[in-house]
């Protein structure tokens, strides 16, 4: 569903740790296979991380960002099953931007950006100006979330491009089902081992293995859209290992992925429709004036390129869903409309998507060669559906589709079937955790700063407040009243609330607010 990159223009098994009789500070390590009949997690959390060059995409993106001495790279090795910790491990890539104090820093700070499924060592490679601020007294780290990005990355193939589960809909909900059975196939088939053991469950427990390597008593953390929810299931595990934790653009951690992939068509559109009013108010936009022509300009022009793609000289297609993908990310952000305003101008005046596409592979989503185009939409897919224990029984996805489908068309005609896609694709997989919707709540930590952006079109505001109740009173909101995904990176004086707190501990008062800028 939801949530790309915040910086884009920049089952699960619990097995609870606290309790456990073993190495001081190593939650879930018991003393000796079988004590207290716990497995035996003390090689993970004894492990230290061997930094070194980065490699590949990383290490160019690095260099032209110009910080490529202080950029090293590493990993750490998690068991694949918590429960069966020998029964396969996987190595989670990571890396690190030194602090810049010349000094002993006060420790790390954990970077999650997004997704699930952005991969985070890439973006932190491509993001190293906007975070420069926090590294004069940490290390700023992030990581590559298990299936994702250069650790084990998941992949449906084709599957989840070439066929639309949609097709046909209310009229033949027998060939939806058929459809999405044949994808849940594809992506077992392609994505090994690690995939029956995604979701935020086991990538949480994953970060505290990385606390410990990192040599940090405490967990500091800053998380961006899905990173929230990350953080919370973080806190909710492992309260006692909390440091500071900053949460942008907060995720819900209640509503099924039918609900929160609605409220992301929604968002998306109050966001597209305020893009289109910006650029029918402008001179030269190539919607012209109007902005209601516009809007149907647009449904028109997705419409047209599904129906007959842009070819390329090698063969290569660019399809209306190709647009729709650029628009789902340049929306995140004001700041990127006057370059979106041009690169829609060059696609409807020469038929030239060259800028929409390099819009949608910027240095913050640079990947390795080996890491499979799809990754980022299966890891998402395999995350939320893992998160999520309703799970429809065949009867019940036929006599619903039709519904769905004229659900999320009213919703967006632009957005509507490609985030219709991954809420029905859940069919077929194993029902997810019911820990997150029930046990996440009232949590035993320090204060943790929430950030909410009244115009976020992926996570709206009402999420920060839903979120806040159930984290308790230990929950601290902070209103931003700007427009765009998450805050930190659009607004200076969230930035400054932000770096406040994870630097210096200053709490904002209850029902402080940002002003949009």
């Amino acid at each position: 569903m939801r949530k790309a990159c915040a910086v884009a223009g920049v089952t699960v098994l619990v097995v609870a740790g606290a309790g456990v009789t073993g190495i001081p500070g190593v939650p879930g390590a018991a003393v000796a296979a079988g004590g207290g009949g716990r497995p035996d997690l003390t090689r993970f959390y004894t492990q230290k991380i061997k930094w070194a060059g980065c490699e590949g995409d990383t290490e160019a993106v690095a260099e032209a960002t110009g910080g490529a001495d202080d950029i090293r790279c590493g990993h750490v090795t998690v068991p694949i099953d918590y429960a069966k910790p020998g029964a396969g491990t996987v190595d989670l890539a990571m890396i690190r931007m030194k602090s810049s104090t010349g000094g002993k820093p006060r420790g790390s700070l954990l970077l999650n950006f997004g997704g699930p499924g952005g991969p985070g060592v890439s973006a932190l490679a491509g993001a190293q100006k906007e975070f420069g601020f926090l590294s004069k007294d940490y290390d700023i780290v992030s990581f590559d979330p298990r299936g994702v990005g250069q650790s084990a990355p998941v992949s449906c193939g084709d599957a989840d491009e070439s066929t639309d589960p949609t097709a046909g809909g209310a009229e033949d909900p027998a060939a939806v089902l058929k459809e999405m059975r044949k994808v849940s196939k594809e992506c077992a088939d392609r994505s090994g081992p690690v995939l029956p053991h995604m979701g935020t469950v086991n990538v949480s427990r994953d970060m505290d293995v990385m606390r410990q390597a990192l040599g940090d008593k405490k967990l500091n953390y800053l998380g961006f859209s899905y990173g929230t929810r990350l953080g919370a299931v973080y806190a909710a595990q492992f309260p006692k290992k909390v440091g500071r934790m900053a949460l942008d653009g907060v995720d819900t951690l209640t509503e099924p992925v039918a609900a929160q992939s609605l409220a992301t068509v929604e968002g998306r559109q109050t966001a597209l429709d305020n893009f289109l009013a910006w650029c029918t108010g402008n001179a030269g936009c190539v919607f012209g004036t109007d902005a209601r022509n516009a809007r149907q300009s647009m449904v028109t022009l997705i419409q047209e390129m599904d129906e007959m793609p842009l070819q390329s000289m090698d063969g290569a297609e660019f399809t209306g869903q190709d647009v729709v993908s650029v628009l789902g990310q340049a929306l995140y952000s004001r700041q990127a409309w006057p370059a979106l305003s041009q690169a829609l101008g060059a696609l409807l005046a020469d038929g030239d998507p060259r800028a929409l596409i390099r819009m949608s592979g910027g240095l913050a989503h640079a990947m390795g060669e080996e890491v499979p185009g799809d990754n980022m939409a299966a890891a998402l897919m395999a995350v939320n559906c893992a998160d999520d224990p309703d799970r429809p029984d065949a009867a019940r996805i036929e006599k619903e589709v039709g519904r769905l489908q004229k659900e999320f068309d009213a919703a967006s005609p632009v957005f509507g079937k490609s985030m219709l896609m991954p809420v029905l694709l859940c069919f077929g997989r194993p029902p997810g955790t019911t820990y997150i919707r029930e046990d996440v709540r009232d949590v035993k930590t320090p204060k943790l700063l929430l950030v909410g952006t009244r115009g976020d079109p992926a996570t709206p505001y009402r999420w920060t407040e839903e979120t806040a109740r159930r984290l308790g009173p230990q929950a601290v909101v902070l209103d931003n009243k700007g427009d765009g995904h998450t805050g930190y990176l659009g607004s200076e004086c969230v930035q400054d609330k932000v770096n406040g707190f994870l630097l210096y501990g200053e709490t904002p008062k209850t029902g402080s607010s940002c002003a949009a800028e």
